[in-house]
């Protein structure tokens, strides 16, 4: 009874996400103390916290994703920025990244992460 009750705890010890990069098909993203950036094919992405996960390598970090378009950016162009999570779980060295655009409900990936990689991103031309 009493190991039934431990296991039922959630775990609270956030972990740190390894510094640098972490890559993938379809996404890039650099984890910096204070935060991590996201290069996705014609899209990018920013957490302006420190990115951490409990202690069964789960997470969910509050961010923006931004979507980008092919040709010249206009004068006076306001950015497709939407409000983010992103969410999964980090395992040694692999990651399991989910993006849920919270605003307008539509998600991206799954995507697969590994560290020390800079991941394969095409940009919209």
């Amino acid at each position: 009874m009493l190991t039934h009750a431990a296991c039922a705890q959630t775990p609270t010890n956030p972990s740190p996400i390894a510094l640098g990069a972490w890559g993938g098909d379809h996404v890039g993203m650099t984890v910096e103390n204070a935060g991590a950036h996201f290069e996705f094919d014609c899209a990018h992405g920013e957490v302006a916290t420190a990115p951490v996960a409990d202690t069964r390598g789960q997470f969910s970090w509050a961010g923006a994703f931004i979507r980008e378009h092919g040709g010249p950016i206009r004068e006076g162009e306001a950015p497709d920025s939407h409000a983010a999570t992103y969410a999964g779980t980090v395992t040694a060295n692999k990651m399991l990244l989910t993006v849920r655009l919270t605003d307008l409900g539509e998600m991206a990936g799954p995507f697969t992460l590994n560290y020390g990689s800079a991941g394969r991103v095409v940009k919209c031309l």
